[in-house]
């Protein structure tokens, strides 16, 4: 995950990103790696540089475990489920992991869950019109007055007061739908994502035109639509259109997961740059993500009908698959869209016939269907890659390359398909013919560990003009 410290200023109380025009004494200043660990060493966000407008993802440089631990709680584990709950899906005691945390974030996972929803709070009050009511269950607290408690702790104000603060272009205005700030870090090859996604875009149930992305989405059970747009640098534009707003800041979250605005890209950058066979791509395209995605179950589904055909007609046939078991969802045809994905729990062995997909297929979907559904594949980002990748690889019809290429969109940022053509070929380009075992061996560990994006960039294509680069804001 992408970090941006804060730096807090013992006299004042205050904490602020690195590039706030407040100049304090040295002496005086402590820093912390996220906006969470500061507030729970007491300090409040400053007014001046506003460290809560931008989505700034929790610090977490220790352990796999931590790291694992923080996605989890970034995507919602704690607006339901208790600290045990989490320590119970990632193996450990409750204890051991909020020593953890602690120790390599600075905060407990609770403290972490709180400080994301009240920020995301803060963001609501400065940016909708929503009542302080729906921003409380938007923002995935459990009532009004734990959102009071929230703020007065780490905002020193009730949300009134702090919307009576709201600067005069804070507020977003759109045509329908709920708008949104998307911030992020770092550079982003907007149009090299918006070209990846349109090229695999599911027919019904995603859609790209006019440079942004629309989407069908299930959300507590009612259907809504999505729309994502570049805005201004440092941001893109979410425009949601739902049924009701509980639960929008996991809405957020997934978003945010399909365009991969939480990673940070100048890691990658910084360590392969030079590497003789990925490091003219990353210097060419510093802004290049691996595209995350909405949902694992329905990425899988198209992957494995992707095996071994055209990415259209990869497409077509995961299209085909939501015909026939997603739900319709009226009224949106002019969008290109019409029906949710189905869930995995929906796809029952002959469900498939006749929609395209060969016999094996239909066998290799139901099965992944099953397992899915029935826990023995965990797509949630806490079983680890070498766990999620054998549990799919323990299904009939998925292989190495199907496992890993699901774990890459999943964000496994160390997954490889060792045995993918375009990587052989770039590997063994100096020979003239792909690599072999021996050679993509030696690749793979000198990518480690950001080896899906060296693999994201070989599928990119030769080095081009960047002219879909879009700056990060700092």
């Amino acid at each position: 995950m992408a970090v941006t410290p804060v730096t807090a200023v013992a006299t004042t109380g205050i904490y602020c990103r690195p590039d706030c025009s407040a100049r304090p004494d040295p002496r005086n200043v402590r820093s912390f790696a996220d906006p969470a660990a500061a507030e729970a060493a007491g300090y409040r966000a400053c007014l001046r540089c506003r460290p809560y407008r931008r989505a700034v993802p929790v610090g977490a440089t220790g352990p796999d475990l931590v790291c694992r631990a923080v996605h989890l709680v970034v995507g919602g584990a704690l607006d339901g489920g208790t600290e045990t709950d989490l320590a119970a899906r990632l193996g450990v005691s409750p204890r051991h992991l909020r020593r953890l945390f602690v120790e390599h974030v600075g905060a407990t996972p609770d403290q972490v869950a709180r400080s994301r929803r009240a920020h995301f709070a803060r963001r609501l009050l400065d940016d909708t019109d929503l009542t302080v009511t729906e921003i409380a269950f938007a923002s995935g607290f459990g009532s009004v007055r734990q959102l009071n408690r929230a703020c007065i702790e780490i905002f020193r104000a009730a949300p009134l007061a702090l919307r009576a603060r709201r600067r005069r272009d804070d507020r977003l205005v759109a045509d329908g739908g709920l708008p949104l700030r998307l911030p992020y870090e770092g550079p982003l090859d907007w149009d090299g994502m918006l070209a990846f996604l349109a090229a695999r875009a599911i027919p019904g149930v995603e859609s790209v035109r006019g440079g942004a992305y629309r989407r069908t989405v299930v959300v507590g059970g009612d259907p809504g639509v999505i729309e994502v747009s570049a805005g201004p640098p440092g941001e893109l534009r979410l425009v949601a259109h739902l049924p009701h707003w509980e639960g929008l800041i996991h809405v957020v979250a997934r978003v945010r997961r399909i365009f991969a605005l939480d990673a940070d890209p100048s890691e990658a950058v910084g360590a392969l740059g030079d590497d003789p066979v990925v490091g003219p791509l990353f210097r060419a395209r510093p802004g290049l993500r691996v595209p995350g995605c909405w949902d694992g179950f329905e990425t899988g589904v198209r992957i494995i009908a992707g095996q071994q055909v055209a990415v259209a007609t990869a497409s077509r046939m995961a299209g085909a698959v939501a015909a026939r078991l997603g739900r319709p969802v009226p009224g949106i045809d002019p969008l290109g869209l019409g029906t949710a994905f189905p869930a995995a729990a929906d796809v029952v062995p002959g469900s498939l016939a006749g929609i395209g997909l060969t016999p094996a297929r239909q066998q290799a979907v139901a099965h992944f269907a099953a397992a899915v559904a029935g826990g023995q594949v965990v797509l949630d980002g806490s079983t680890g890659l070498e766990r999620l990748t054998a549990s799919l690889e323990a299904l009939p019809g998925i292989g190495p390359w199907t496992a890993q290429a699901l774990a890459m969109r999943l964000g496994e940022r160390d997954a490889f398909p060792a045995g993918d053509l375009a990587v052989r070929r770039a590997v063994g380009a100096g020979t003239g013919r792909p690599a072999g075992a021996a050679a993509i061996r030696r690749a793979a560990a000198g990518w480690s560990p950001h080896r899906a994006a060296a693999t994201f960039q070989v599928w990119a294509g030769p080095v081009r003009a960047a002219a879909g680069a879009v700056p990060g804001g700092r």
